[in-house]
């Protein structure tokens, strides 16, 4: 432990050295987060004498993985993340020399099922979804688990297009991918037999409950959510996994499939009643304050209503705000760079 605490010493007296060499704010993490963060940047380095943030997508995996590294001015000072941040993340961070962090939610957002308004739009429920893209998924008796075999959509559900299953989302890396797959696969596996008598075996049923087929039927598309857009333009049979706002910004080119008969707009995904919604956040690390100049005026940009707020700009790119009291009370945590608790 005095070890731990020595190095994070050095540590920080050499970022205090060494930090001059850097007087712009650096952001990393979340595809997701990425254009909320950007529009903040922007508004930020015109309405301030702070330089404009440097962001840059890496996935919320990647991101906090570039977070954690250190201490220092060749370190992220920010890192965006579509989803919570993991406790072996913030184990990686303590025995980095990182031991204060700062957690700020964003707001709410949907994870989409998309495809171009010129092909059919779906509705879906989470066991079709999961019978489309697993790895492992029960034979057509239920008593056995196979090999996905579903090429079609037709195949799962006779009612659904006979088209080629294609779907193009995010990699292992991405808070999006760990979000739908929580919120998706985990949640429709058990409804399953086959997969619900193997509960007791917690790595098998991990497996199946989190696997993604790799036979092509699943096609990883990076973190450019942009990318997938543009391809689902051009390829009317296939659809995208990305967050609300992707489809919000795109709305004339692209749909969203009803999600057990909800379609995802801002007002259901705001109520609730959209079943596929998760929280977005990005987090702090504090020894950098102080020291790159900006990282609180930047926080106090992002957490004002003109921002986050109901009317705030961010809405207007698809974010979906928090209720007036959670805003101040993610508000106040923030500008005291209130310390992450799990």
């Amino acid at each position: 432990m005095k070890k731990t605490l020595a190095v994070a010493a050095l540590m920080s007296v050499a970022f205090v050295g060494a930090a001059q060499a850097r007087d712009q704010i650096r952001i990393v993490g979340s595809s997701t987060v990425f254009p909320f963060a950007t529009a903040v940047a922007e508004e930020f380095g015109k309405t301030t004498s702070f330089k404009t943030p440097v962001i840059e997508s890496t996935g919320s995996g990647g991101g906090l993985k570039l977070f954690c590294a250190g201490v220092g001015e060749q370190h992220p000072d920010i890192t965006n993340a579509s989803r919570r941040i993991k406790k072996s993340e913030v184990e990686t961070c303590a025995k980095n020399g990182i031991s204060e962090i700062t957690e700020v939610k964003v707001g709410y957002d949907g994870i989409v099922l998309s495809n171009s308004k010129d092909a059919p739009r779906l509705d879906l429920t989470k066991e079709q979804i999961f019978l489309a893209l697993a790895k492992t998924v029960p034979s057509k008796d239920g008593k056995s688990l196979i090999d996905n075999p579903y090429s079609t959509w037709a195949e799962i559900d006779p009612s659904l297009p006979d088209v080629k299953i294609e779907v193009l989302g995010p990699p292992p890396t991405s808070g999006t991918r760990d979000a739908f797959t929580e919120l998706v696969l985990e949640e429709a596996c058990d409804s399953f037999e086959a997969i619900k008598a193997i509960k007791d075996n917690k790595d098998q049923h991990g497996a199946v409950c989190k696997g993604v087929r790799e036979d092509g039927a699943y096609v990883e598309a990076g973190e450019n959510d942009n990318l997938i857009v543009q391809k689902l333009e051009a390829n009317h049979d296939a659809f995208g996994i990305f967050g609300f706002s992707f489809l919000d910004q795109n709305g004339d080119k692209l749909q969203g499939s009803l999600i057990a008969g909800v379609e995802p707009t801002f007002e259901a995904i705001s109520a609730g009643d959209y079943p596929v919604s998760r929280s977005l956040y990005f987090y702090v690390k504090n020894a950098h304050v102080g020291t790159i100049p900006g990282i609180k005026e930047y926080l106090t940009e992002f957490t004002s209503d003109k921002a986050f707020g109901d009317e705030g700009y961010l809405a207007d790119r698809g974010l979906i705000p928090m209720d007036a009291a959670e805003r101040e009370a993610v508000r106040n945590a923030a500008l005291n760079l209130a310390p992450l608790s799990m």
